[in-house]
């Protein structure tokens, strides 16, 4: 086997996983996962005021 038939056979197998991930990611399957994950920066958390990692990094530090 030449390097060259190898270099081939990697690049291609490089580009099925690429067209793999596209359709994973495309997929509806996939879709009410993706809208999830791409609403939790919106909602608000449960904590208190003051019950956050800054005020214990800075209690630690000071």
């Amino acid at each position: 086997m030449d390097i060259n038939v190898f270099r081939s056979l990697i690049t291609v197998a490089g580009f099925l996983c690429f067209l793999g991930i596209c359709a994973w990611a495309y997929s509806k399957h996939s879709k009410a996962g993706f809208d999830e994950a791409a609403r939790l920066p919106l909602t608000d958390d449960d904590l208190p005021a003051g019950s956050g990692w800054h005020e214990k990094e800075v209690n630690k530090n000071g």
